[in-house]
């Protein structure tokens, strides 16, 4: 299929460009960066680093994933599904762990990519995905409360993890400042209401501007980015950290969880963008490219980054139809860094808890999450609220983990409760004349069909076949298996056994392609002869008349 092609969406557009295509894209270039500017910076300080970090993502990210990108319009840099992870990270192993985590996420989205694992993404349940994102837009919540009412904790509070800030926050529920918590509400009004007056400027820049005019002109005791971090305009240098086994084993799963993460992002962005604009991306050159992206952000000074959906959506409504504009807009973002990143220390710290609130509420799916408690089966459900409490309890690492282990076991109950062996009830044609389409079983031949997938999860059901004194030959019918494990194969064999033991044939009826295959490798066709497969049942009945 064309999209699962490993070559740059880049390489195949840029056959057909031409200068008006190219106006379009460094427009909608132009104001994507104008949105991803704040978002960036108010990321980089939810995830625990500086603000100039976020814009350093954004500029190498962004660029590599667009020019490598399997999608026409994917925007990528920062986003609020890192956050959290990122700044668990950075409190406990400092800016070198982080680069190695991620450096060792981008080698396995690479790995991903050449063995063309886009599509197995499908495979992680729709619940898990629903729940982590509604746990990050709760921690990311309770996260910026701090900032948005000027509250202050005592020097040496710890507070990493969600439940040691929730604690904080009540402890120091006394300390708010009225005047932090004044401009917060002011800047976060400003989100909500400005898309209703203007969707050509985001409203996150509108709010920015005021916080910081409110800050000055009334002289108001809040604290902006100037007061906590030190601001740099200096571009990315390449900074590669110190590396020993012990710390690239320690950070394996920070990076697994890291490139997860991204790939499911950037895949469902780009399933997104593909409706938008009517076109199809890449899934393997897309996590190729999420690979890259990540290395080289790590490698000069930036974090974890992914495709994000806001940014893609705004690219594509401002014209955007290919990889240039992305381009473009990392471009723009030099230019920023380098010319206003000083300005950037004016922004007050309500405001950029207030982007955030909206970030956390834009990406928290409350209706979605509603509508499946509602709807779904009692076990989805289940999977769904373990891994949205876990998230917000601990961490991501330990919600994907446990929800997926939860998926895995439900589902496997559920193949479980819908396979069976049921024996064939014999009947008397005289005395059941409603029976005369059934068919017709000599005395010498017992029947049994299994329906649904053989697994080790209920393999034991073979056990339940049973023999008469009279019986010389079992009928298997499995018309209704598409498959069959090592387990259940072995489960086979031992009936195989039973029989042999009894002096009774065995027979199988419509032994579909997979499992089959499966007999034939393991040596059973062999076993009980190729003669005893049959093709259909009538077959199947014909032949065991013979054994009389």
């Amino acid at each position: 299929m064309k999209q699962d092609k490993i070559k740059p969406m880049l390489f195949s557009v840029i056959k057909s460009y031409d200068g008006k295509k190219f106006i379009k894209d460094v427009v909608a270039g132009i104001i994507v960066a104008i949105i991803a500017l704040p978002l960036s910076i108010a990321l980089a300080l939810a995830s625990g680093v500086g603000p100039e970090q976020g814009i350093y993502t954004a500029i190498i990210a962004g660029f590599l994933i667009s020019f490598f990108g399997g999608s026409r319009v994917q925007i990528a840099g920062p986003t609020a599904a890192f956050a959290t992870i990122v700044a668990g990270i950075v409190a406990k192993k400092g800016m070198d762990g982080l680069i190695i985590a991620t450096v060792i996420a981008g080698i396995f989205l690479i790995l991903m990519g050449l063995f063309r694992l886009g599509a197995l993404i499908k495979y992680i349940p729709y619940t898990i995905t629903t729940g982590f994102t509604a746990g990050i837009a709760v921690t990311i919540l309770i996260g910026q409360i701090k900032d948005f009412a000027g509250i202050t904790f005592p020097e040496g509070t710890v507070t990493i993890e969600t439940m040691d800030k929730v604690k904080a926050i009540v402890s120091n529920i006394k300390t708010f400042n009225y005047q932090a918590l004044i401009v917060g509400g002011v800047c976060l009004a400003i989100l909500i209401v400005w898309p209703f007056i203007s969707e050509k400027i985001p409203g996150s820049l509108i709010a920015v501007i005021v916080g910081i005019l409110m800050v000055k002109l009334f002289k108001m005791d809040v604290n902006t980015i100037g007061d906590l971090y030190t601001i740099s305009n200096k571009l990315p240098g390449f900074h590669f950290p110190a590396i020993t086994s012990e710390s690239v084993i320690a950070m394996v799963p920070d990076g697994f969880t890291i490139a997860i993460l991204a790939a499911i992002e950037s895949l469902l962005s780009c399933v997104v963008a593909d409706s938008m604009i009517n076109s199809h991306h890449r899934s393997n050159m897309e996590l190729i490219a999420q690979g890259i992206g990540n290395i080289g952000s790590a490698l000069f000074g930036g974090i974890p980054a992914t495709g994000a959906i806001a940014r893609t959506a705004a690219n594509i409504k401002n014209g955007g139809r290919s990889p240039i504009a992305g381009i473009v807009h990392s471009i723009v973002l030099v230019l920023v860094l380098v010319l206003l990143m000083p300005y950037a220390a004016l922004i007050p710290m309500p405001t950029i808890a207030a982007i955030l609130f909206m970030v956390a509420y834009n990406m928290c799916q409350w209706r979605t999450f509603a509508h499946l408690c509602k709807t779904a089966p009692k076990s989805d459900i289940l999977v769904l609220v373990v891994t949205f409490v876990l998230t917000v309890a601990f961490d991501l690492v330990i919600a994907i983990e446990i929800g997926m282990l939860i998926a895995c076991v439900l589902f496997m109950k559920k193949m479980s409760d819908v396979s069976s062996v049921q024996g064939w009830k014999y009947y008397d044609p005289d005395e059941d004349p409603d029976g005369i389409d059934l068919k017709k079983v000599p005395k010498h031949v017992r029947v049994y069909e299994i329906t649904g997938p053989m697994f080790f999860g209920d393999a034991d059901q073979l056990a339940g076949v049973s023999f008469k004194d009279f019986t010389k030959v079992i009928i298997i019918r499995m018309r209704g298996v598409p498959a069959i494990d090592a387990t259940a194969m072995h489960s086979l064999e031992q009936l195989c056994d039973r029989c042999e033991k009894e002096g009774i044939k065995l027979v199988l009826s419509h032994v579909n392609d997979q499992p089959f295959r499966t007999m034939e490798k393991s040596g059973f066709v062999d076993r009980i002869g190729k003669d005893n497969f049959r093709p259909h049942i009538d077959d199947a009945l014909e032949w065991a008349a013979k054994f009389e």
